[in-house]
């Protein structure tokens, strides 16, 4: 196999690709359409940026000068009994939909998430007091460092709190296996559409371009509630305000840029530290090159994760 085999695409306009509808040209964009090729180009590209659905990130307006893999085509779901073997790059609404067409319950919570399984479990991301930990057996996963294909149980995954193994950068998810629960199609009906209506309650659909949950919540405490105290629905930069019915979401307003929305999550942050002296930890990631400003607010707001 060659990178010549693999669909490339040259100066790709990222920002159409990001639910926020923000970012800049990137200098090679990569599609691997199944396992093999994405193995292949983890094993013959230096330091690419990985991206899934591109839903829990703000891609810089100023673009990339590397490479980026994407896995939007590595889609393909198997069910087995009451195990469901998925790649990376299968979306939560096409997750959900598999388990209840086998009368499987433990995914209802992802049918409104516009991400991907890869990332999902990279975010540990839950919803309505269902987890992705919670189902999860092992994960297939591509080792930096070795350059080869591993298999992690569970136990060794250090799922926590909007976290796991796969954010200290060695590990890259390749497929994950999960057992889940029988159950009737109506009563995973019931859950699906119940999770589907609040989420149409309390954040924005993807009309209105948005990165999901700004912040992440504080330990036994909520983001949304101490935004919405410390009076952050009244705060707005170029193009981005707050979301009026939830607190801890940004929506893009016009043509907004990077800049643009961590000028407002700044703001925000601000806002919760001075009332509070709580400094909260932003739930959405930064990716691509940073302008002076940008530096400047992301070693404020990302001290806890990023460098």
């Amino acid at each position: 196999m060659e990178l010549k085999d693999i669909e490339v695409k040259e100066n790709f306009d990222i920002k159409n690709m990001t639910t926020f509808k923000v970012g800049g040209i990137v200098k090679k964009v990569y599609f691997p359409a199944n396992q093999q090729e994405f193995v292949f180009l983890l094993k013959t590209i230096k330091n690419p940026i990985i991206l899934g659905g591109c839903s829990n990130i703000i891609f810089s307006s100023q673009g990339y000068d590397g490479e980026v893999i994407s896995t939007i085509k590595m889609d393909n779901i198997m069910v087995r009994g009451t195990h469901v073997l998925a790649e990376c790059g299968v979306k939560g609404p096409m997750a959900s939909q598999s388990a209840y067409n086998a009368s499987l319950s433990g995914f209802e919570f992802m049918i409104g998430f516009p991400g991907t399984i890869g990332g999902n479990v990279y975010m540990n991301a839950g919803a309505h007091g269902q987890n992705i930990s919670d189902s999860f057996i092992k994960a297939c996963l591509f080792d930096t460092k070795s350059k080869e294909v591993v298999y992690i149980e569970k136990d060794k995954m250090d799922f926590g709190y909007r976290k796991s193994l796969l954010q200290n950068g060695k590990y890259i998810l390749l497929g994950a296996e999960f057992e889940l629960k029988k159950s009737s199609k109506e009563d995973i009906k019931a859950l699906m559409d119940r999770n589907l209506e609040f989420r149409k309650n309390i954040q924005p659909s993807l009309a209105c371009p948005n990165a999901g949950s700004v912040f992440k919540n504080p330990e036994n405490d909520s983001a949304g509630r101490l935004l919405d105290k410390a009076g952050v629905k009244e705060l707005c930069a170029d193009n981005v305000k707050v979301w009026e019915k939830h607190a801890n979401f940004i929506v893009n307003t016009g043509d907004a840029t990077s800049e643009n929305v961590l000028e407002l999550i700044y703001k925000m942050y601000m806002t919760v530290k001075e009332t509070y002296t709580i400094e909260l930890e932003p739930e959405i990631r930064f990716i691509g090159k940073r302008n002076k400003r940008e530096e400047e607010i992301c070693k404020q707001i990302y001290k806890k994760t990023q460098k």
